[in-house]
This record gives structure tokens, C-alpha cells and sequence, in this order.
């Protein structure tokens, strides 16, 4: 395993500990001006997010009405009523992206795909770095103000549903992440910038628990006037 992803797995709690919990619930709260372009109403309600850490699953409640859930996984979405009645569902849904663009409107299902790989893959950063098929590798470190971060390109396998297979993350010199880059390719395959703050400490494993996604500019910096998605986490609980 690459020696600097070792060290930023140990400031994060450690393997063995991040293996011994199945699960992490936590309460979001998501905003930002990426959801009107896709014609979708947003609102500041919490929502509870569930997120499995060793198999690509999540489900958020409520979802469209106080007594429905979306459940997620990469072969399949469904918004379901909480004794199981199904709503809707949809079979491959990555396929029901193809020749979107940034302002492509969106239906539910779309968003719940979005909403269950996005936070999926934020709830269990940096530890999906060393899943199985994953490669990184540092490169050049990055400049911002006083501060140097070191930097880790993440190449996903297919298998992986999340944002784009090539992503950045940017480690402060206390390990804790910084920044993340990457491309959505569900929406036209803009570049992003999220900026990660406020770690908190939830049975010995540290994650941030403030997130702001920019889109990203050609200086490889983000546009601070166009804030996408912006996601607030509480209550953060691994099982």
C-alpha cells in the first residue's frame, strides 16, 4: 500500500478499527445552487444518511415524503415506503445518464443515485482508497497559502460507482483532507473542488464534517462565486 495512504489511513483512526464497524449513519443537511439546475426543489431539512463501509450501499430518510426512503446501490435505486412498499425503482441506473448535461433536468431516482454515490463516497473517504481495485499514487504537492498539502490521484475500478474514476485528494501536513477534485461525470463531466473542514472525532474514526464543492477553474482552483453542493454532517455514528 502506497506509504503516505498508510499514514493518512492511521490519522484517521486506523485500519483495524475502520474494519470492525459495518456501518455509519450521520444527519445531513445539503444546499447549493447545483439542485435548481436541475430542477429539483431543495430544502434544508436533515435527512439520516446510511452508509455500508465495505460494499457500495446507502439509504437516506426521508426521501419525498416523511414515511419513504431511497435505498442505493450500483445496480439498482429505489424509493420505497419505510414497511418496504415499493414507489419507484430503476434497474442500471447509471445508464438513465447518458448525454446529460450541467442543467439536464432530473427526476428523483436521478437524485437519489446521485445522493447515495456522492455521500458514499464522502462518509467513507480516505478508507475507500485502499478497497480493492483502487490505486493511487502521490504526486506533485500543492500550494495553498502557508500551507503545503500532499496530494493522492485515486484511479477507481468500473466496479466503483462514484464521481469519476480519477480523483485528487489533498492532505493538510496533519493528514486530515483538505480538498477533493474531481469530474461528475453524471452531469456533462464538469470539474469540481470540494473543500472539506470541521473533522470531529465519532468512535475513534475523524471525518469532516463540513463539505463545500465548487466548480473548478482552469488555474485548477475553485471558483469560490459558484458554489454547487454544499453538505453539513451531525450526529455521526459508526456501527
Amino acid at each position: 500500500m502506497n506509504e503516505l495512504l498508510v499514514s493518512i489511513l492511521d490519522a484517521h483512526g486506523g485500519m483495524d478499527l475502520w474494519n470492525g464497524h459495518e456501518k455509519v449513519n450521520a444527519t445531513i443537511v445539503s444546499g447549493g445552487g447545483f439542485f435548481p439546475l436541475k430542477g429539483l426543489i431543495q430544502d434544508s431539512s436533515p435527512r439520516r444518511m446510511t452508509v455500508w463501509l465495505h460494499e457500495e450501499r446507502s439509504s437516506v430518510l426521508p426521501y419525498g415524503a416523511p414515511d419513504q426512503r431511497a435505498m442505493c446501490t450500483p445496480e439498482r435505486i429505489a424509493i420505497e415506503k419505510l414497511d418496504g412498499t415499493l414507489v419507484a425503482e430503476r434497474h442500471a441506473p447509471k445508464d438513465s445518464f447518458a448525454g446529460h448535461q450541467m442543467n439536464t433536468p432530473w427526476d428523483a431516482l436521478h437524485r437519489a443515485y446521485f445522493n447515495g454515490e456522492a455521500l458514499w463516497t464522502y462518509l467513507t473517504t480516505p478508507f475507500l482508497l485502499a478497497m480493492d481495485g483502487v490505486q493511487v499514487e502521490e504526486t506533485e504537492p500543492w500550494r495553498e497559502g502557508s500551507e503545503t498539502w500532499r496530494v493522492l490521484r485515486a484511479y477507481f475500478p468500473g466496479s466503483i460507482e462514484t464521481h469519476s474514476l480519477m480523483q485528487e485528494f489533498f492532505f493538510g501536513e496533519d493528514l486530515m483532507l483538505r480538498r477533493h477534485d474531481y469530474s461528475v461525470n453524471i452531469a456533462g463531466g464538469f470539474g469540481a473542488s470540494q473543500l472539506t473542514s470541521e473533522y470531529v472525532v465519532a468512535n475513534g474514526i475523524r471525518l469532516p464534517t463540513r463539505r463545500r464543492a465548487y466548480t473548478r477553474g482552469p488555474d485548477r482552483r475553485p471558483i469560490l462565486e459558484m458554489l454547487m453542493v454544499s453538505i453539513d454532517i451531525s450526529e455521526v455514528r459508526f456501527e
